[in-house]
């Protein structure tokens, strides 16, 4: 039996160290640093990844109290440069925390799905 991606991530705590390492390199990057910087309530948004990536459709068991993609990201006109700015720097978070190459690309299918509702919307 295939573990869950939750499990694949680390759990909790894992989920935890990927989504900092993520927000950190979002905000070093020159594409979307800014749009981070100036985010209204940063933790509240470290949050809600966390949580997003920890609920049920991961196999976890953590609520997600957040709103869906498309209200989360309504009236921001993220670009497809910015959604792959900040795709790439969760692909190199995964990597740095040694996530394997397999749940890489389920993560990215899970990225891929939401771009719809994260792009210009």
């Amino acid at each position: 039996m295939t573990a869950s991606l939750y499990d694949r991530l680390g759990g909790a705590a894992g989920i935890d160290r990927i989504v900092d390492t993520a927000i950190a390199a979002h905000l070093a990057n020159p594409i979307i640093g800014t749009r981070f910087a100036n985010a209204r309530d940063l933790d509240r948004a470290r949050r809600m990844a966390k949580e997003f990536f920890a609920h049920g459709a991961s196999g976890g068991t953590l609520p997600y109290t957040g709103k869906d993609m498309a209200e989360a990201h309504k009236g921001m006109n993220v670009t497809e440069q910015e959604y792959l700015a900040a795709t790439d720097d969760i692909l190199a978070a995964l990597a740095q925390h040694g996530v394997d190459d397999g749940t890489r690309n389920d993560v990215l299918g899970i990225l891929y799905s939401l771009k719809g509702a994260i792009i210009r919307v």
